[in-house]
Order: C-alpha cells, then sequence, then structure tokens
C-alpha cells in the first residue's frame, strides 16, 4: 500500500527525512542501523510548491534579509503563540540540495519557532535563483512582515538597484501606487537624526516626509525637536514647515551688509554733500568706481555745470 502524502512532513517528499533518527528492526526483531542517503535532488517539480516540516537546524538565514530590528518582547510573544497554537502561517525557502535550505522569507517566525524549543517548521518550497531569491525575499517581507518605513525603504532601493526594477515594476509587485514607492524613497535622503527618529517610532512616515521638504538641517532639527516635544500631528508639522520655510526664504533675500570702510565713506558723504545726489563708491581689487545718480534731465545738466567749474 502507498504511503499517505498529506500530513507525513518533509518524509512524504524526502524519504530519508523518516529513516533518519529512527531504529528498523529486521525480520528477526534485531535493531539494524537507519540507513542513509544522499538527499533527493529539487527535480522533479511535485517536489516545489508545497509545505512541509522541515527541520529548523536545516534552514539557513536569508542573506538577503531586509529587516535589520527585531522587537525582542514581540518575538516573546510570537514564541509563546506558537508553542501553545503552533505555526499558522508557513515561512518561505527555497531548497539547496543535501537537505539544506535557504530562507526566503519569515525570519521572524523561525527565530520565534527557535526560542520555543520547536525542532520542526512548516515552510513552503519555492524554486529560485539568485536573483529570485533576492526579490522574493524583499517583496514577500514588505507584503507580509511588519518592517520599518526605512526597511520597506531600502527594500525598494534594492529591488531597483540589484534586480533592475523600475519605480513601476516595484510599485506593480507590492501592490502600491508608483507615487508611494517614490514618496518612501525620499526617506532614504533624509538626515541620521530624523531616520533615528523616524526608526525608534518617535515620528511617523507622515511626519518623515513633511521635514524632507526643508532644505536647512538646522530648520529639521528645530522642526523635530518640537514634534517630539508637542506631540504635533502631520498637518501641524505640515504647517510648522511652511512657516520654516518661509522664514528661511525671506532671510534669504535679505541682502548681505557690506563691511564698512571708514575712508570710503567719508569720501562717499563728502561727494553727497558738493554734489546733493546719491553717491556710492565701489571698491575692486585694483581700484574701483563711483557711481552718481541723477533724476532729471535737468539733475544732469546741473551735474554737468558743477563738474564744469570744478575743472
Amino acid at each position: 500500500m502507498s504511503k499517505k502524502v498529506l500530513g507525513r512532513g518533509l518524509g512524504a517528499f524526502f524519504p530519508e527525512y523518516e529513516e533518519e533518527g529512527k531504529e528498523a528492526t529486521s525480520e528477526g526483531g534485531q535493531k539494524k542501523s537507519p540507513k542513509t542517503k544522499t538527499a533527493v535532488p529539487i527535480e522533479p517539480a511535485e517536489r516545489v510548491n508545497v509545505v512541509l516540516n522541515i527541520p529548523v537546524d536545516h534552514i539557513r538565514p536569508n542573506p538577503h534579509q531586509p529587516r535589520k530590528d527585531f522587537n525582542e518582547e514581540a518575538l516573546d510573544e510570537l514564541s509563546s503563540s506558537i508553542k501553545k497554537h503552533g505555526l499558522i502561517q508557513p515561512i518561505t525557502v527555497r531548497y539547496l540540495g543535501e537537505k539544506r535550505f535557504e530562507l526566503i522569507s519569515g525570519e521572524r517566525r523561525l527565530r520565534a519557532t527557535k526560542l520555543a524549543g520547536l525542532d520542526e517548521i512548516p515552510a513552503y518550497i519555492r524554486e529560485a535563483n539568485d536573483e529570485q531569491l533576492i526579490a522574493f525575499a524583499l517583496i514577500e517581507n514588505i507584503q507580509r512582515e511588519q518592517l520599518n518605513p526605512l526597511e520597506i525603504s531600502m527594500g525598494y532601493k534594492r529591488l531597483i538597484d540589484e534586480c533592475d526594477y523600475t519605480q513601476s515594476e516595484v510599485a506593480e509587485r507590492v501592490g502600491k501606487n508608483r507615487s508611494t514607492v517614490t514618496n518612501m524613497l525620499r526617506l532614504l535622503q533624509l538626515p541620521d537624526f530624523i531616520q533615528a527618529a523616524l526608526r525608534d517610532e518617535s515620528i511617523s512616515t507622515g511626519h518623515a516626509r513633511a521635514l524632507i521638504n526643508l532644505k536647512s538641517e538646522d530648520d529639521q532639527k528645530k522642526a523635530l525637536k518640537k514634534i517630539v516635544k508637542n506631540s504635533l500631528s502631520v498637518r501641524q508639522t505640515e504647517d510648522l514647515v511652511r512657516s520654516l520655510d518661509k522664514k528661511s526664504e525671506q532671510k534669504s533675500k535679505k541682502p548681505e551688509k557690506k563691511a564698512s570702510n571708514p575712508f570710503l565713506d567719508e569720501f562717499s558723504k563728502r561727494l553727497r554733500q558738493n554734489l546733493s545726489t546719491k553717491v556710492d563708491i565701489k571698491q575692486k581689487a585694483k581700484g574701483g568706481e563711483i557711481r552718481i545718480e541723477y533724476y532729471s534731465d535737468d539733475d544732469l545738466e546741473r551735474l554737468m555745470q558743477l563738474f564744469d567749474e570744478m575743472g
């Protein structure tokens, strides 16, 4: 009679998993050593796109894991839930050969399962080359895991840099609008102190996107301090940014004060008194220029007469 496949875990598809760790007996009742085989290759296709129970020690971490921060308290809670109810959502892996697997997505679930002291974990096995592994890992984590905004932004960037996706292709694959992807990528342009506040949830993505519009880091620091201190909403933050931006623009339009030269000031004063009009003296690297203003043809005629008399 053939073996049932459902509910038998990895042994249904990789028979050597059932054979390892069991003591087989001969017809005479004597124990014999368990058989060992070379791992069955991933082909044929029915050994992928299935969910199997896999030993946790046979799964290596994903080197392209987009998630960097794992909340220990949340891991403990998930671990307790898994210990009590089991893991409802399988992780995703690819088969490497030699009964070894590589995680594609679900590192948080894998860590919590190990923390719960379980030896096996349900895993969905799919085929993936190295490039697809990066894409699957990023996309599935972005879609399923509770990544922070910067991890999501970095995930989008890696899809563009490492998988040659356009922003439109990223948006299509993660189920977002292209404008959403563009705005998330802009978060990576923020200075470190704002990224840190976003990472530790002192501010939200909406706050961070508003702060991008401030050109001065000093203004960004002032705004961030007010946001955190006064618990400003995103709308209030947008108003604050507009106010700071307007002040900064007005400040930049103010003419810079020229360094005063007492000798030139004195000469300008004497010329103004003698000519009864506005006179500016501009000093250059060599020499300079005198600018005399007149306000009508008659005024110009008057100045010409004065010059004739001086001559």
